[in-house]
């Protein structure tokens, strides 16, 4: 890969397409039966959706996406990234009410989202004189009009031939952090790139024939970038969860070799081979896990918050390694990722095109995946970096000598003892 070539969202679906084409890529089940999508597809029906948009709002209008983790969302939020305009990803379960404080507060211009949410997305609309367009994504009939419409070959192709502007505000995530405050973390197409522009320090962690299941929801920006991204640059074909209560099924299905996690699936996980095992005594633990995972899962990293380490110790067991990772959405997404030589209790090592250092306890970090600031928030911008422009994040943390990093609590949490010691009750 030619790294510096490529430096957004729109680059990267051209290399990979025409370095892995007719690879299948995605895979999703729609009504019972599993849909595959190449490489080349997904770049065609991205660009398709960037045609529509295009054609439909105004230059880089702001828009709001909403929808559970889907093809068309897939397809709609790069379109949108390769045309220029700034993307709002939405929690489905997001309310009337705080919808309509997230959009006025991003400046929304249109919203685009799935059927099943038409009713509430629509009353967010009506409320915000800003917003001039809604379009539903629909179900297949809708998503193949648009395919047709603005093809390739048709009379809209020329508009996706621009590429945006790298450094510019593409994407606008929302995170509440400690203080329950909604803001708007300003990330450019750079930033997503270069997060997972990173080289591995183990090459089993990274591995082209890799099949991941992603089950984390993609309007989160690690989703988003460490599930899609990472696979587009990868090679890697990617299957798309769907519901929450579809895991164990899917698990079977598409008999992922790795996936990204949060504690509580590595847990349940943990617990339905334990319980297989303990029904089937007679079976080996890789045995026992095939049950549940569909026998080829090797990898899994975990983040979101604390792993207990009983949980990894008792996968490694069962042949399946599970190790954390470290980020948060103002460093573009990942901080340190884990590899095949790191402790169980540590997040990882620090990627090599980031740096991390420790003053005070917290950990900062210095990284060109970054955020531009927090949208309308100058004040708060300036106190999330420090006077030389390291990133506080918030964290308090050590970093051995090759580079891994452990958490050990929060600089809010501090207790200042008498005689001056600062103590954290997480180490407690």
């Amino acid at each position: 890969m030619q790294r510096d070539s490529i430096r957004t969202v729109r680059g990267l679906l051209d290399w990979a397409a025409a370095r892995f084409n007719d690879k299948p890529f995605l895979k999703y089940v729609r009504n019972g039966s599993v849909i595959e999508r190449s490489f080349a597809e997904v770049r065609d029906h991205s660009l398709a959706f960037c045609r529509m948009l295009r054609d439909t709002y105004p230059e880089h209008a702001h828009i709001a996406i909403v929808s559970k983790s889907s093809y068309e969302y897939i397809t709609a939020l790069c379109g949108g990234f390769a045309g220029g305009f700034v993307m709002i990803p939405m929690a489905p379960e997001t309310t009337v009410e705080n919808g309509i404080a997230l959009l006025r507060d991003a400046d929304a211009d249109a919203v685009l989202y799935e059927s099943e949410f038409a009713e509430r997305m629509e009353q967010i609309a009506a409320a915000l004189p800003r917003v001039r367009h809604t379009f539903d994504l629909g179900g297949q009939e809708e998503f193949e009009s648009v395919l047709k419409t603005y093809g390739e070959n048709g009379p809209y192709a020329a508009l996706s031939d621009a590429e945006p502007d790298p450094y510019a505000l593409a994407a606008l995530i929302y995170t509440s952090g400690t203080t329950g405050e909604q803001k708007g973390v300003m990330l450019s197409n750079f930033a997503l790139l270069e997060n997972v522009m990173y080289k591995a320090y183990n090459k089993d962690t990274e591995r082209e024939d890799d099949v991941r299941l992603s089950v984390l929801p993609l309007y989160h920006i690690f989703c988003f970038v460490s599930d899609f991204l990472s696979s587009l640059k990868t090679g890697n074909t990617l299957c798309l969860n769907g519901q929450m209560r579809d895991l164990f099924e899917n698990l079977l299905r598409f008999r992922p070799t790795a996936m990204r996690v949060v504690p509580m699936i590595a847990g349940a996980m943990l617990s339905r081979i334990k319980a297989v095992h303990a029904r089937n005594p007679a079976l080996s633990p890789a045995e026992a896990a095939a049950k549940v995972t569909g026998g080829n899962l090797r990898w899994m990293l975990c983040g979101g918050a604390y792993l207990d380490p009983k949980i990894p110790e008792a996968l490694e067991g069962y042949g399946i390694h599970l190790r954390q990772g470290y980020g948060m959405s103002e460093a573009g997404c990942k901080v340190s990722v884990p590899d095949a030589e790191v402790s169980m209790t540590s997040v990882g090592r620090v990627m090599n095109n980031c740096r991390v250092r420790i003053r005070d306890g917290e950990i900062q970090v210095n990284t060109p995946c970054r955020m531009i600031g927090y949208y309308k928030r100058p004040e708060a911008t300036a106190a999330a970096f420090t006077e030389d422009g390291w990133l506080k994040t918030g964290d308090l943390g050590r970093l051995t000598e090759y580079g891994e990093l452990f958490i050990t609590g929060r600089v809010k949490n501090l207790i200042i003892l008498s005689n001056g010691e600062n103590v954290s009750p997480e180490g407690i």
